[in-house]
């Protein structure tokens, strides 16, 4: 047990040095409802309504940690010009993300200002284009930090002398993304999406080390999904997703499908399960409920990988909260993805 401890420990110790050094990107399980942080594309791109509010949080590694990993997503966008634009319109949005690695070792927020320009094509088409600018900050806590080289054999003690220098204890950047979209929706009963979008388009830097080897600037991630909305009949709506991230030598596939149970006359209250597997990593079941546009849900990351000899195969909850409508004047629009 004392063993396993010290291996895990060790783990986290270099996970925070990796972290702080190639700046791997914050993520979701559940990418689908963080549209803005998956595809600066989806800004706008809302078929069932003509904006949203969002929240996300993700607690992680409670089981293991005294300080768990917490990242918040705060978003907002809003479909506008769909009147002055032939066949088009135009999506604004923001967001907001912030992440705390343990015990405030490694804090980043980033703000980001989104747009995107979604056209019609034909009858039974969409195509999205967009991008995001925003501001990243990054902050470490050097007297937090423990390294490989102050472990006495027993404990971490960060009174001893370390090899690991930082030059500053903070950076600042600017950072933006882009990504488009296509929607094919035949008819009432089927849409079908897919996207592509790269993050750290102009490769800001972020490192707090004076290191020569390394320009220190963020490796772009690129970013594919697919989904589909398919209404089997009035009581039930399944929504197959598929999500692949790839960035630097780090690599994320996510594929599942959830499923809308209609618990009311016209859909005003919905019922919602499924299941998702991250490749190699771990599967989440997900819950959630939907009233009058309002929707939260829950998930939960159940670790399949060797690591869950050490979290007893708990890993990360999730939840996620998101409200939909319509503008005063356009309660009547017609949804272009399936609905009861």
């Amino acid at each position: 047990m004392i063993k396993r401890i010290k291996i895990l420990l060790l783990v986290f110790s270099c996970g925070l040095i990796h972290a702080a050094t190639q700046a791997q990107d914050l993520h979701f399980s559940q990418f689908f409802n963080s549209p803005l942080s998956t595809n600066p594309a989806n800004t706008g791109f809302i078929p069932d309504a003509d904006y949203r509010l969002g929240a996300q949080y993700r607690n992680q590694w409670s089981s293991v940690m005294s300080v768990p990993y917490k990242t918040i997503s705060v978003y907002g966008d809003a479909q506008v010009f769909r009147d002055r634009l032939e066949n088009g319109w135009l999506g604004l949005g923001a967001l907001l993300l912030n992440d705390q690695a343990g015990s405030g070792s490694l804090t980043s927020t980033k703000i980001y200002g989104s747009l995107a320009y979604h056209q019609m094509l034909g009858l039974s088409s969409l195509l999205s284009a967009g991008f995001n600018i925003g501001w990243a900050n990054k902050r470490i806590n050097e007297s937090k930090l423990k390294f490989p080289d102050q472990f006495d054999g027993k404990f971490f003690d960060n009174t001893l002398p370390t090899s690991v220098f930082f030059t500053n204890n903070y950076v600042s950047y600017i950072d933006i993304h882009a990504g488009m979209n296509y929607a094919y929706f035949p008819d009432e009963n089927v849409y079908i999406n897919a996207g592509y979008s790269i993050q750290h388009v102009n490769r800001p830097k972020e490192t707090f080390f004076n290191d020569l080897s390394s320009d220190g600037r963020i490796p772009m991630r690129q970013t594919a999904f697919i989904n589909a909305i398919l209404k089997l009949n009035d009581r039930v709506i399944v929504n197959p997703n598929a999500y692949f991230s790839t960035q630097a030598k780090a690599k994320e596939l996510v594929f599942g499908i959830n499923a809308n149970y209609n618990l009311s006359q016209f859909g005003e209250q919905q019922l919602i399960a499924g299941a998702y597997y991250r490749f190699g990593d771990a599967i989440f079941p997900m819950v959630g409920f939907v009233t009058n546009n309002f929707q939260i849900s829950f998930s939960y990351d159940v670790t399949m990988s060797g690591l869950n000899q050490f979290n007893g195969y708990r890993g990360a909850s999730e939840i996620s909260i998101v409200k939909k409508g319509f503008y005063p004047d356009n309660v009547d629009r017609q949804s272009i993805c399936p609905k009861f």
